[in-house]
């Protein structure tokens, strides 16, 4: 299926899951569908970098705050449409994620995991004591009740996160299917063999940082007005940096379905706990199945599929 085929696609299924979920005519699933739709793009963002290139990203929640705190900024010097903010919080989280790819690619496995999460550290500690953003206070983002053609604002920011779901899947699908992806490929099979073969190793390792980072820099774009309040502790909260990475492990990091199916999944799961449980039950959850997928299914869900596939052929 050819790239233009498959974003038309996604758009359909887009504009039915929208009327769909308005038919149901509760604003709650808004707000529960829109914290699964952002897993979507935050686990399909750290596949391109995590998967494709087999770079573990334990600083998911640094990018997705810096989009988050950029809105911020904003808001406070003048407000933008949202599609601008995304805009500008894609380009922020994507450059420090070429930056970070410059001092961190040279590192490699768990030094390199380590650098990410020490990145994380260093810019919420910078956000802590940045007043002009709330500082460790936090700042309060006032949102219209509603909008104009659509209606309350939070079905506006469902369908926000829903086109920025068809921009992630459609980009990651792409590069699946490319040279790109298949330079991404070599370098989590074999990145030596790669090098001595003549694959540009460093440069695809900026772009996927570069992508990866810009992808949850516009996850982390919308947030503050779906939350009203944010502070650091919000933004750069472990469910996710936990959650990027466990969605696509459980579903899969070889292909651009199984992030899409493990946030579905855990995000579901999540979502359901928070209202018959408790939010506190969240991260336990997903550890629970992410050892039990690691043991079972350790190419996740897709790679369990494919298995039994070949098997009964």
């Amino acid at each position: 299926m050819r790239t233009r085929v498959f974003l038309l696609l996604l758009i359909a299924v887009a504009i039915v899951v929208f009327f769909a979920t308005r038919w149901v005519n509760n604003d709650y699933v808004f707000f529960a569908g829109y914290t699964v739709l952002q897993f979507v793009v935050l686990s399909t963002a750290w596949n391109i970098l995590g998967g494709y290139t087999g770079y573990v990203n334990f600083g998911s929640a640094a990018f997705f705050a810096l989009g988050a705190y950029a809105t911020v900024f904003l808001h406070k010097l003048y407000p933008l449409p949202i599609p601008l903010l995304i805009v500008v919080g894609g380009a922020v989280s994507g450059i420090v994620g070429l930056g970070m790819g410059y001092l961190t690619l040279r590192l490699r496995g768990a030094f390199f995991a380590i650098a990410t999460l020490a990145l994380a550290v260093v810019l919420q500690t910078l956000i802590v004591n940045w007043d002009y953003v709330g500082g460790s206070r936090g700042a309060y983002i006032i949102r219209p009740n509603e909008i104009a053609l659509i209606g309350p604002y939070i079905q506006y920011l469902f369908l926000v996160m829903l086109a920025l779901v068809v921009i992630a899947l459609t980009v990651a699908r792409g590069i699946e299917r490319s040279r790109l992806g298949y330079g991404f490929a070599t370098i989590r099979d074999d990145e030596l063999a790669a090098e001595a073969s003549g694959v540009p190793t460093l440069r695809l390792k900026l772009i996927a940082t570069t992508l990866s980072g810009a992808l949850m820099g516009m996850a982390g774009a919308p947030f503050p007005y779906y939350i009203g309040y944010l502070q650091p502790s919000s933004a750069f909260g472990l469910e996710y940096a936990v959650n990027s990475i466990a969605m696509p492990m459980i579903g899969g990091t070889t292909s651009w379905v199984g992030p899409l199916i493990g946030a579905i999944l855990l995000g579901s799961l999540q979502q359901i706990a928070t209202v018959t449980i408790s939010s506190a039950v969240n991260l336990l959850i997903v550890g629970l199945l992410l050892v039990a997928f690691v043991i079972i299914a350790p190419n996740g869900i897709v790679g369990l599929v494919q298995g039994w596939i070949r098997r009964t052929k």
